[in-house]
């Protein structure tokens, strides 16, 4: 069993069944994925994405400088992290917002002490703004905030249950890899499921990383007690 993990979630898993904006029934749903992984003694930690509403690099031109896009990008997960802190809680579940841009008016700034304290007290904490600065994805930050608050391993939502050597939605011959080094995961283009920069990142520092379906019930916990599922990146 982990004793603290990250969760990375993207903002169209957060979108569940709309094209954009927040699922509220999911994230309900996914709360209580995590109820149990938290009373089992694991601390969780998440990190969430903003392509929901905004997607930085995608904002970028036609006048927008590629730093306010990413900064638009910012907000965006800032949103995302809002909703989730009132839905977890009103499903019972004490949750703070810690936030890397200045936001002190909805949410706690991301201090590294505030943010232990909150995992040690039994709290989830959902970090929003990815580390605050422009040119770094949200996969890049979580590799950063995990390391940074001394995170077992840093768990990458997915819609499918791993990596595969190619689309499994589009060809019916595709492969999954079990496990996969770092050195195949970053030389392996077609391996996009992470960003190149989070992959190192995570290699430099052996920092494990699972990518497994978070939309599978019971799956969260099962990773946290350490069951094989999903493609294990060490």
């Amino acid at each position: 069993m982990y004793k603290r993990i990250l969760l990375k979630l993207s903002g169209e898993q957060l979108a569940g069944k709309f094209d954009t904006g927040i699922d509220a029934e999911l994230v309900a749903w996914m709360a209580n994925q995590i109820k149990p992984v938290m009373n089992g003694g694991t601390q969780v930690l998440i990190m969430v994405g903003g392509g929901n509403y905004a997607r930085g690099a995608q904002l970028a031109g036609h006048g927008i400088r590629r730093v306010t896009a990413d900064h638009i990008g910012m907000l965006a997960t800032l949103m995302n992290a809002l909703a989730l802190t009132d839905i977890f809680e009103t499903q019972g579940l004490p949750t703070r917002c810690l936030s890397s841009i200045y936001a002190e008016q909805v949410a706690e700034p991301f201090v590294h002490r505030l943010a232990s304290k909150h995992l040690e007290a039994g709290r989830v904490v959902i970090a929003a703004g990815g580390i605050g600065r422009p040119y770094m994805t949200t996969d890049t930050a979580a590799v950063s905030l995990a390391l940074e608050l001394d995170c077992e391993a840093v768990l990458k939502a997915t819609k499918v249950d791993g990596v595969y050597d190619k689309d499994p939605n589009k060809f019916s011959d595709a492969i999954k890899y079990p496990n996969l080094t770092y050195d195949q995961a970053v030389s392996d283009g077609a391996i996009t499921v992470m960003d190149k920069a989070a992959l190192g990142l995570a290699m430099e520092h052996k920092m494990p990383l699972i990518i497994f379906d978070a939309m599978t019930d019971g799956n969260i916990a099962r990773v946290a007690k350490g069951e094989t599922i999903g493609t294990i990146v060490t």
